[in-house]
């Protein structure tokens, strides 16, 4: 079974087909991380390049570990270090890129549209890594796999809460569009002024109270406030809105008694989340950093290798698993 399109700018408009098959497929790679040798022959003479306008450090890191776990060529390219930084254009450097016959780029920029405009003058597969407020699809990606390895429901019994700065938030976005395609609940949470109402045409609920919002769910996502991407002032204070919607162990037992909890990073504790919580028992914050290897491998093998049925070779993973027994899928 093949990905439905060569390219992954976002989450709006994919498949639950598409998803699951990346979630079957990453799950089938996760054990590569644990092994003495983390190598697999699947993409040897292939070259991945990571074009990064805007820093990062899970996403870009993670993305090279999983390209040279798959044998794969990976370069390596911020606008720091490179001719934009001369003034050549972002779509001349790209251009160039292309032309050098790489078979995916992985890129990241600040502006929202930027993946989806790459696409559009380069011949090789983009990866969205995060344009502007857009969306950041692999995030999604690998925080749906952590949710599907914890929760044993089905999909359309999961209730989401996600808290914060949803406005500028990419990580929303590609979350909202993936958790309700496959059928969850979608609670948005914060303060008015960061929680427009347009978000209810994506079959969102709105609370604008953290502890209503988080009573009862299943999983509690809390994300960074984006000062980057702010033009004015959201909240009187940094102070004022700890107090609000900063999530502690108060506010996490009004949850379900087996709430897991996540966050993008990077965390601004004490802000959007206290340190009891952030390393408390409910935190799956480092396995949605291990997960976004496995899942990024998933999602260049797919897009690299159209078609294929499973990872092969001598030693490697068999043919990607379906979801396994008692897990959550597609409703």
């Amino acid at each position: 079974m093949a990905l439905g399109n060569r390219h992954l700018l976002g989450l709006e408009g994919v498949s639950a087909q598409d998803i699951t098959l990346l979630l079957d497929t990453a799950e089938s790679l996760v054990e590569v991380s644990r092994r003495e040798v983390k190598k697999l022959p699947a993409l040897r003479g292939k070259t991945v390049v990571s074009f990064f306008v805007e820093n990062s450090t899970r996403t870009r890191t993670s993305f090279e570990i999983a390209a040279k776990r798959l044998s794969a060529d990976a370069v390596s390219i911020a606008s720091t270090s490179s001719s934009m930084a001369k003034g050549e254009t972002f779509e001349d450097t790209a251009r160039n890129l292309a032309a050098m016959s790489p078979d995916c780029i992985v890129v990241r920029h600040p502006a929202s549209g930027a993946a989806r405009f790459l696409a559009g003058v380069v011949d090789c597969s983009i990866i969205n890594a995060g344009d502007g407020s857009h969306e950041h699809p692999t995030q999604a990606l690998l925080d749906l796999l952590t949710i599907r390895q914890r929760k044993t429901c089905a999909w359309k019994d999961l209730v989401v809460t996600i808290v914060g700065d949803i406005l500028h938030s990419r990580v929303a976005r590609s979350n909202l569009f993936g958790l309700r395609t496959l059928g969850a609940t979608v609670r948005l949470a914060g303060p008015p002024t960061l929680l427009p109402e347009q978000f209810r045409q994506f079959g969102a609920e709105l609370y604008y109270d953290i502890g209503s919002a988080v009573e009862g769910a299943d999983v509690i996502m809390m994300l960074r406030i984006q000062h980057e991407r702010m033009a004015g002032n959201f909240f009187p204070t940094l102070n004022e809105y700890a107090r609000y919607f900063c999530l502690n162990a108060e506010k996490v037992a009004r949850a379900k008694p087996d709430v897991i909890i996540l966050h993008p990073g990077p965390i601004n504790r004490g802000i959007e989340i206290s340190s009891e919580v952030a390393d408390g028992p409910y935190s799956v914050i480092m396995s949605q950093v291990a997960n976004g290897v496995a899942l990024r491998m998933a999602l260049l093998y797919q897009l690299i290798v159209p078609g294929a049925d499973g990872i092969r070779g001598s030693g490697v993973v068999e043919p990607a698993v379906t979801a396994a027994p008692g897990r959550a899928m597609v409703a």
